[in-house]
Parts: C-alpha cells; structure tokens; sequence
C-alpha cells in the first residue's frame, strides 16, 4: 500500500516528543505536515521534519485535506472535540490524544458523530503498551497471580513548584486541565483493559499548589470481576511508591520504576533506530514475590511504536474496503471518562459513586 500521510496539530510536549518521533519510525507512515502558531516550534519542527509542510493555523490544514489521510490532535485538551469534529467532516481519520474530551458528554458525542460518519477514530493510550502492562498481562494470561484481589498503579512525581509554561497546570478541569484527566486518563484505561467495568468508584482529589489545576489525586474502583484497583497520580510525592503492586491469591508483582519509553524519546531515540527499545534496565526488572520467595522477572518489552503501527493497518484496511481496526477502540475512551466524571462526583461529595 501507499505510505500514508499523517498531519500533526500542535508540536508542544505531546506533538514534538511522543506523536511525530513515532509515527515517522513507523513503516508506511510519513509526517506530512504540522500545523503550530509558535514560532520557536514552527522553528523546531522545520528541524526534527524537514520535509513536512509547516502550517501556522487549522484553516490551511483543512484546506489540504484531500491530501491527507489522518490528522493526530495533540491540542489542549479543551480543543480535541471541535478539531476532531472537523477532521470527520472531511473525511480524515483522527487519532485524540487522551482525554478524548474534558467531559463524557462531549465524548459521547464525538464519538456518535465518527460512528453515523463511518470515520476511523481513535484514541492515543499509548501506556497500553508499557513493559509493566504488557508483563502483567503475561502473568493474568498464564495465571501466575492466581485471582487478582488488588491492584495497585501509580505515576507519582515530585514537582512541587508549578510550571508557568504548562498549560495542564493553569487550567481548571473543566477545560481539561489537571492529573486526574491527564495521568488518570492513563491508570484508568489501564484498570479497565486488565479488569473490566467497574461498580464503584471512591476519589479524593486535591488542590495543594493552589492552581486551578488538580495535582493529587486517589481512586479506588471496585470491578465488576472482584478486583479492587488503587490508583494514585501526584507531582507533589517527594517519595514516590512503586510504579506497580499487584496481589493475587498466588503472588504478587512488584514494578518499582516507571517505563522508560518516554525518558528515550525525550532523549531523541526512536524505536526504529534504537536497537535496546523497550528494554528495561536490570536494576528495573519486576518480581515476582511469594511471601519469602522473591524471583526476578524477564519483563516484556515496552512497545509504544504498535498504536502507531495499528493505525497504519487500519489505515490500510480501509483503502482497501476491510474493516478497520482502530489501535484503540473510541468506546474505551468514553468509559474511562464515566469513571473520571464519577471520581470527580466522588470526590466533591465525599461519598462512593455507583455505576453498576
């Protein structure tokens, strides 16, 4: 098949270091163009994408559509709906950087608009594919745990002065700022693919910086299947726990450390370039822990470069009249953002918030 031309609108964090690195180390997929105001990025991208057009608004990418083929909206999370929206009007296939929307009404709806389209849409949960959720996988899929009782997933940091360039940080949660729909975004789509639905969801969230902007933030999610999930995000943990503890009737699974997926692409690797992707460290390899029995763990390689590769296949799936499969499923999406919405309702009431 063709290689398929991908445009990028916006080339902050989240364009320049995860979406653009990976789609161009995907075969078939080319950066096509970029669409950024700011000068210093328009500067940047001309660097890191030399052959891609650069375009200083959405109104002279949409007038290029028809040379296009999808468009990755790695916007302020205020901006996904409309600008995906839009993207499905013309045609184009659109990856939405998570949250898919600030509110689950507006996922809904956006999601409802891609189906009645026949649109290919999508959502960037790229952490599906860390090397700490694809070894769990491993152990759930070969029983090693045994019946999983508690789940216990962080991404704690410690950054105790907000940034004033963050756009997260300085905006309230109802134009999609703050950790509990940024990380939570991630720990909760995680839950849910190992997991499955949830009945009820407790949260504290908290304001400590005094910025409009969440920065702590607990959630306890009892599943349907029995699991209990404990699920924390903070920038302000001068200690932070372990990345992963998971207890299961016949062991647990111990991760201490964060992938390292992002610290490489922040680096300026790729995983087309870098023979080591996805390899964890010695020092970071998981246990596996029995009470006094205590083994180390081979863990899976982390895989960030398969949503992109997926997209490329569901790409190609539909100039060819198949089915396409999107890397993730938009439904996920929507209801990882009922249990983010019931979490904030939890939070604000002080009480456990029923879904099921």
């Amino acid at each position: 098949m063709s290689e398929r031309r991908i445009a990028i609108i916006g080339y902050g964090l989240a364009g320049r270091v995860f979406h653009a690195p990976l789609v161009q180390a995907t075969d078939g997929l080319n950066v096509a163009a970029i669409v950024t105001a700011n000068a210093e990025r328009q500067a940047q991208a001309r660097q890191d994408h030399p052959h891609a057009r650069l375009l200083a608004d959405t109104d002279a990418l949409w007038a290029l559509a028809g040379e296009l083929d999808a468009v990755v909206i790695a916007t302020t999370n205020d901006s996904h709906v409309d600008l995906a929206m839009r993207a499905i009007d013309l045609g184009l296939a659109a990856v939405v950087d998570k949250p898919l929307a600030p509110t689950l009404q507006a996922a809904n709806d956006l999601v409802a608009h891609a189906e009645a389209s026949g649109a290919l849409l999508t959502v960037f949960q790229n952490r599906r594919w860390d090397s700490d959720q694809l070894t769990l996988a491993r152990l759930i899929a070969s029983g090693a745990l045994g019946q999983v009782l508690r789940y216990e997933s962080r991404f704690e940091r410690w950054r105790p002065q907000p940034r004033p360039d963050a756009w997260r940080e300085r905006s309230a949660p109802e134009q999609g700022g703050g950790l509990l729909l940024d990380l939570g975004s991630h720990l909760v789509d995680q839950a849910l693919q190992h997991f499955g639905p949830v009945r009820s969801v407790y949260a504290e969230i908290s304001h400590h910086r005094r910025t409009p902007a969440d920065d702590d933030v607990f959630l306890a999610l009892s599943h349907c299947s029995g699991t209990i999930s404990h699920l924390r995000a903070s920038v302000l943990a001068a200690a932070p726990g372990p990345r992963l503890r998971v207890l299961g009737t016949q062991a647990a699974l111990i991760v201490r450390e964060l992938d390292s997926q992002e610290e490489r692409l922040r680096a300026g690797r790729r995983p087309d370039t870098d023979p080591e992707w996805g390899v964890e460290p010695v020092h970071a390899h998981p246990r596996l822990i029995a009470g006094e029995r205590s083994v180390p763990l081979t863990p899976e390689r982390g895989a960030w470069q398969t949503f992109y590769a997926q997209l490329r296949d569901a790409l190609d799936a539909r100039a060819g009249g198949r089915e396409p499969v999107p890397p993730v499923d938009s439904s996920d999406a929507v209801q990882a953002l009922r249990v983010l919405e019931a979490a904030q309702a939890s939070a604000a009431s002080s009480t456990v918030v029923t879904l099921a």
